[in-house]
């Protein structure tokens, strides 16, 4: 197997059901999808303690979940089925509900960091809202697996839950953004 083909020497890249400029909308999107995996395997090499199982064998799941992600951006001619799915997206809800319980109460922003480990999350959390810009931005000009939308939404939300959840297993405290208002509330509050 080569790595290299030569295709994509003049600026374009191979779509599923065409080829399309490297500066796509589409590419941009799943280029950023793909950066959010690669910080995600990097968190992975930092929660290899077994308080970390639960939260590393679904960060793994998390991967392959990008990866069909980028596969269902990838398709510029529509006639392929979808691989996200919106029990994905059921499954994140779940996973987080779960971590807010494990966490201490929050009601202002906090700063990202703490653990090495969460800090490398909160970076995943972040790109991935860049990846979100980036989908909203091409689900304006071209018809995609709106789930896919949902989907990574969701997934800055659960990162933000984990690395909490990180901080909390170690003892690291969340450090609340001095200047904040509070922000969060419970539904009962409102």
């Amino acid at each position: 197997m080569r790595l290299y083909t030569r295709t994509g020497d003049k600026g374009k890249t191979s779509m599923i059901g065409g080829r399309v400029d490297k500066d796509h909308l589409r590419v941009e999107a799943y280029g950023t999808l793909d950066e959010v995996n690669s910080f995600v395997g990097q968190a992975m090499t930092l929660l290899t303690d077994e308080r970390f199982q639960d939260i590393y064998a679904e960060l793994q799941k998390i991967q392959h979940e990008l990866f069909d992600c980028g596969g269902d951006l990838a398709i510029v001619n529509n006639k392929l089925p979808y691989k996200v799915t919106s029990e994905m997206v059921t499954f994140l809800e779940q996973r987080i509900d779960e971590y807010i319980k494990q966490a201490p109460p929050l009601e202002k922003f906090i700063l990202p960091g703490g653990s090495p480990a969460a800090a490398a999350i909160h970076v995943a959390r972040t790109v991935t809202r860049r990846a979100e810009r980036c989908i909203v931005s091409l689900s304006k000009a071209e018809p995609i697996n709106e789930i896919v939308l949902q989907y990574v939404n969701r997934l800055s939300d659960y990162f933000f839950a984990v690395a909490r959840v990180i901080n909390a297993r170690l003892g690291v405290k969340d450090v609340e953004y001095e200047r904040s208002a509070i922000v969060f509330r419970d539904k009962e509050e409102r």
